[in-house]
């Protein structure tokens, strides 16, 4: 099926902001970003399986009103692949986001954002087993270009400290996430051809159902989320900034220019971190940073090459 189908009713043509991939792409990085601060933030406040499922609750009671229409309509499509379809709403939705926010648990924020970077190596995986596309050159030297800015970054210019890393249990139980989220990112080029907003109402309210269970038993041993200002402004943003909005961006740029072309947005994600880090924290802007954001750039620039057709 053409990953392009469900476009055509989810924009109408034009130079709308629905067209644009890479700006999509971008807004999609920014919310990422801040989910991962937002996510360290709340853990030790809200279990990880509560959080995840009150965010996707909540994002699926605040897509409804403007998809319910278009899943009237596309009812019929879903149900003849209901099981991709609940396949997806479990990877990209339920498990993905539970084990990031269980891994949070562990590590800091700043490891997350670092291994987010690997994502477009398990799309690559995924999509040379599923679908039989390998990676072009430009493809794996944008990636790697991207890998090496990141890593300038977030090592402070010091690529020797790489072997001062110690990966703990966060930082493996977020490494199972993005397998999962890379699985995600491939399959969603096969979800029937229906309207965008059909798509994240079903997978947002089918991801938050799967995951009901869990939170029951979550529930009998570790206490309740207490409902003050700072956890429900934390509900807030990851259910309308990282699940609602980016979501949307992010789809949509993988049905225009597919899963392997999308996926270098995952090196942008910890350059937009470090951004935040900066702003919020009060750290100063060093050569390095510059260093590693005119590498992350070149990277995604490289990596998102349409290929050259000969002839």
């Amino acid at each position: 099926m053409s990953a392009t189908g469900p476009a055509t009713r989810a924009a109408s043509p034009g130079k709308g902001i629905a067209n644009r991939p890479y700006l999509l792409l971008s807004i999609t990085a920014l919310c990422w970003a801040g989910n991962a601060i937002v996510g360290r933030l709340a853990a030790g406040h809200i279990a990880p399986v509560t959080l995840a499922f009150l965010r996707w609750t909540l994002a699926f009671l605040l897509i409804l009103p403007f998809a319910f229409r278009h899943l009237v309509r596309d009812w019929g499509a879903i149900r003849s692949r209901l099981g991709t379809m609940v396949l997806l709403s479990v990877t990209g939705v339920g498990a993905f986001t539970s084990l990031q926010y269980w891994s949070l648990e562990y590590t800091q924020a700043l490891n997350t954002l670092l291994l987010q970077s690997a994502a477009p190596l398990f799309v690559a995986l995924w999509s040379l087993i599923l679908l039989g596309i390998r990676l072009t050159q430009a493809q794996a030297a944008g990636i790697a270009l991207s890998l090496t800015g990141v890593l300038v970054i977030l090592l402070h210019g010091d690529l020797t400290a790489l072997n001062d890393i110690a990966f703990n249990r966060g930082d493996v139980i977020f490494t199972a996430a993005l397998v999962i989220f890379g699985l995600y990112s491939v399959l969603s080029l096969k979800r029937p051809d229906i309207h965008g907003l059909s798509f994240v109402g079903f997978t947002f309210g089918c991801g938050a159902a799967c995951l009901l269970p869990l939170v029951l038993w979550e529930l009998s041993w570790r206490p309740m989320m207490t409902p003050d200002m700072t956890n429900l402004l934390t509900l807030f943003y990851v259910a309308v900034f990282p699940s609602t909005l980016a979501y949307l961006c992010f789809n949509r740029s993988v049905e225009l220019i597919g899963a392997n072309r999308a996926a270098p947005v995952f090196h942008v994600v910890p350059v937009f971190g470090s951004a935040m880090a900066l702003v919020f924290l009060g750290e100063q802007p060093q050569l390095f940073h510059l260093i590693g954001f005119a590498l992350v750039l070149t990277g995604v620039f490289v990596a998102s090459r349409k290929p050259t057709v000969a002839g």
